[in-house]
C-alpha cells in the first residue's frame, strides 16, 4: 500500500480521492492543514505528499521530506511555482496535473466576464430586495471588442473560441507561440495599447511575475477590463487598486490574488480581514473576486483525483516513469517531457 500524507483537505477533495484511490490501494491521509516547515511533520511515515497551490514546499520542506524518506511531490494542480523545483532534483520527483478541465477555468474567466459588463452581481442583489431599477446597470455588447488573451495554453485557446463564439477580435501573446494556430499573436506593449478586454492565462514564473504593473496598466487603454484566472501575481495588486482609483481600469475579475495563500479557500466571514488591499479590492464597484473557484467543477475534481492517482502509480511502478513528471535536469522543467526516455534521476 502506498501511503499519501493529503494537505490542504477540503469537503469537496475528498470523495473522488478516497474513490480512485481504494481502485489502486492508495492510503491518503486528509489534512487540513496545509503543507509548510512546521507541517512537514505529519508526513514523516508516508510514501508520498499530495499539495495544492497555497501549499509552501520550498528547499526547507523538500529537504526535510527528503529525510523522512518521501519519494513523491504530487501536486494536484497544473502550476507548480510554489514548489522548489530546482530543491527537489535528485531527492524527490515532482508530477503535476497539466490539464484537469481546461473548459472550467476557460468558462470561468467568461463567467466573470459577462457578470461584470452586464452587472449581473447588481442586477441579483437589487431584485432580491424587490428593486427592479435598471438606473447604473447599464453595460456594453462583448461583439466587436478586441480581447488580449496573454498565454496561449490549453485553457487560453478554450478562451479565445469563446470569445470568437461572441463575435469578438481576439489578438494574443505568448513566448512561445502555437505553431499553425491561426492566432494573431503581437507584441506585449501592443496588446495592452489595443485591447478592450485583456484575460491572462499564463502560468507564474520569475518572467512573469507582476506582468501587469503599472507601466503596463498606462499604457492600456482607458476602462478596459482586466480577467485573472492563472495566479495572483502575474498582477501587481497595488498597481491596480491605483489603476482602478485613478478609473484607467474600468473593472477588474479576480479568481486570484497576489497575497491569497491565508485568506482563499477559507470561511473567513466571522473575521476581520487583515489583508487591508484585498479589502479595498472588494470594496470597489468595479470589482469581482472569486476565490480560486476556476477549476471547481465536478468533471474537473473526477479528473485531478484520477490523474494525481495515476501518476501516483506511475512513479511507484517498476520502471518509474511519469509523463507529468517536472524535471529541473535539463532546465526545461515542462518541455523536455516529449524527449524523455527515462527517469529524470
Amino acid at each position: 500500500m502506498i501511503k499519501v500524507a493529503f494537505y490542504d483537505a477540503k469537503a469537496y477533495d475528498i470523495p473522488s480521492f478516497e474513490q480512485h484511490g481504494a481502485l489502486h490501494d492508495i492510503q491518503f491521509r486528509f489534512l487540513e492543514t496545509k503543507l509548510n516547515a512546521d507541517t512537514v511533520a505529519l508526513a514523516k511515515d508516508c510514501d508520498a505528499v499530495c499539495v495544492f497551490v497555497n501549499d509552501d514546499v520550498n528547499a526547507q520542506v523538500i529537504e526535510q521530506l527528503y529525510e523522512y524518506g518521501v519519494k513523491l511531490i504530487a501536486l494536484r494542480s497544473a502550476g507548480y511555482n510554489n514548489v522548489d523545483v530546482q530543491a527537489a532534483f535528485g531527492k524527490i520527483h515532482v508530477v503535476h496535473v497539466p490539464a484537469y478541465s481546461p473548459y472550467a477555468v476557460a468558462e470561468h474567466a467568461m463567467a466573470l466576464l459577462l457578470t461584470s459588463v452586464r452587472r449581473i452581481h447588481k442586477a441579483y442583489n437589487r431584485t432580491r430586495e424587490f428593486n427592479f431599477s435598471l438606473n447604473g446597470l447599464t453595460g456594453f455588447d462583448l461583439h466587436g471588442k478586441t480581447v488580449g488573451v496573454i498565454g496561449t495554453g490549453r485553457i487560453g485557446r478554450i478562451f479565445i473560441d469563446i470569445c470568437k463564439g461572441f463575435g469578438m477580435q481576439v489578438i494574443c501573446y505568448d513566448p512561445y507561440p502555437a505553431a499553425d494556430s491561426g492566432l494573431s499573436y503581437v507584441a506585449l506593449d501592443e496588446l495592452f495599447a489595443r485591447s478592450d478586454i485583456i484575460s491572462l492565462h499564463s502560468p507564474l514564473t520569475n518572467e512573469t511575475r507582476h506582468m501587469i504593473d503599472a507601466d503596463a496598466i498606462e499604457n492600456m487603454k482607458k476602462g478596459v477590463v482586466i480577467v485573472n484566472t492563472s495566479r495572483g501575481a502575474l498582477i501587481d495588486a497595488e498597481a491596480l487598486l491605483e489603476g482602478i482609483k485613478a478609473r484607467k481600469i474600468g473593472a477588474a475579475c479576480l479568481d486570484v490574488y497576489e497575497e491569497e495563500a491565508d485568506v482563499f479557500f477559507e470561511d473567513l466571514s466571522g473575521h476581520i480581514l487583515n489583508d487591508d488591499l484585498l479589502s479595498r479590492l472588494i470594496s470597489m464597484p468595479n470589482v469581482i473576486v472569486t476565490s480560486h473557484q476556476a477549476f471547481l467543477t465536478e468533471e474537473a475534481l473526477n479528473n485531478i483525483a484520477e490523474t494525481t492517482v495515476n501518476n501516483i502509480l506511475s512513479c511507484f511502478n517498476e520502471n518509474g516513469m511519469c509523463e507529468n513528471e517536472l524535471c529541473y535536469r535539463c532546465g526545461k522543467i515542462e518541455q523536455c517531457r516529449k524527449e524523455r526516455k527515462e527517469k529524470c534521476f
